[in-house]
């Protein structure tokens, strides 16, 4: 079993910065990946960005260039760092974590941390 918790959500204005902490625990030594998703209200859960085992990041293009995931080891932490943020931003931020045996398919989540970008 793993357990997901995340933190670091809250209000803030366009142009501005939040960082997002996931701290995972439990069975992790072996995930494949952790990954950021977000709900907006009335949208779909989509994709934000993922760190894998190896380090190598990916991100959607919607956050390229303004959102960093990165990680701590020793902490089993993920951070992801939000910057130049704009309402469209807003929603449920959820960390996952993708463990074996199927990879691309998350299988623990956290409860959500809001974010909210004022215009």
């Amino acid at each position: 079993q793993v357990q997901v918790v995340e933190s670091g959500g809250g209000l803030v204005q366009t142009g501005g910065s939040l960082r997002l902490s996931c701290a995972a625990s439990g069975r992790t030594y072996n995930a494949y990946a952790m990954g950021w998703f977000r709900r907006a209200p009335g949208k779909e859960r989509e994709f934000v960005a993922a760190i894998w085992r190896d380090d190598n990041t990916v991100y959607a293009n919607s956050v390229k260039g303004r959102f960093t995931i990165s990680r701590d080891n020793a902490q089993n932490t993920v951070y992801l760092q939000m910057d130049s943020l704009e309402p469209e931003d807003t929603a449920v931020y959820y960390c996952a974590v993708d463990t074996p045996p199927t990879p691309h398919d998350y299988d623990y989540w956290g409860q959500g941390t809001q974010v909210t970008v004022s215009s």
